[in-house]
């Protein structure tokens, strides 16, 4: 009888049905956005090992607390080093909201806007902007 190891794709580490074939997602469940060209799906695609890493190879605390720490320095700390914090912050901030913007309803792209917006002002202001 073969086990759940035996069963994984060496390659992508996805799980084998009972005959070897590969299991294909459940519909509505993909990554990608379907019919996506250009930016997008060059975009998508060079996040998939990044997203990968983040929610498989690191604790799940780690990102929120990392970012957590660094918008908090962002805010405590004047001058270019608080807005050096800040902007990893206002890219992984900027990255997830283009990656799911197709998904949003109008609620939730205000929402990613005005967060957007507030941590560019935030950073601009550390800088010396205002």
């Amino acid at each position: 009888m073969a086990t759940d190891r035996d069963r994984r794709d060496v390659r992508s580490g996805r799980a084998r049905g009972p005959k070897g074939a590969r299991r294909p997602l459940p519909a509505g469940e993909q990554f990608f956005t379907p019919g996506a060209t250009g930016l997008r799906k060059a975009v998508e695609a060079r996040s998939a090992t990044p997203m990968t890493f983040l929610f498989t190879q690191v604790p799940r605390w780690v990102t929120p607390a990392v970012l957590v720490a660094l918008l908090l320095a962002g805010f405590a700390v004047s001058g270019w080093p608080g807005a050096v914090a800040v902007l990893p912050v206002l890219a992984f901030v900027g990255w997830l909201a283009y990656l799911s913007w197709p998904s949003l309803g109008v609620g939730g792209r205000v929402l990613r806007v005005a967060m957007l917006a507030f941590l560019l002002v935030l950073a601009a202001d550390r800088f010396g902007a205002f």
